[in-house]
């Protein structure tokens, strides 16, 4: 299993820790990279992730498996908030879940 099956995390390095772009595996404790820039921060989680299970076979003698998500949750919004998100997709003529899914992407891609 390699460093492609499991969700990362991607962001800025703040000024004063050096700048650049931290990578980070939630599923496994601690793997976390970074580089100047996004391409190399990719290289070094690679690296680091190669060396990350080597470690953690000797220690714990086992490998995490990555957590599988089924793309559904259940979310409550108030009765004014889906009214607006339904006469927004049908005006867009999507379906509500599709416009809804489209709103979360955009907010993500904006931190």
């Amino acid at each position: 299993m390699g460093f492609e099956n499991f969700p990362i995390s991607l962001g800025p390095t703040p000024g004063d820790e050096g700048g650049g772009f931290l990578i980070a595996c939630p599923d496994l404790r601690s793997c976390i990279a970074d580089g100047e820039a996004i391409d190399d921060a990719f290289v070094e989680a690679c690296g680091g992730f190669a060396a990350w299970t080597i470690a953690e076979q000797a220690v714990t003698g086992v490998l995490p498996t990555p957590k599988g998500y089924s793309g559904q949750f259940v979310l409550r919004v108030s009765q004014a908030l889906r009214r607006q998100l339904a006469r927004r997709a049908a005006a867009d003529d999507v379906r509500l879940n599709q416009h809804a899914a489209t709103y979360l992407a955009q907010g993500l891609a904006k931190r």
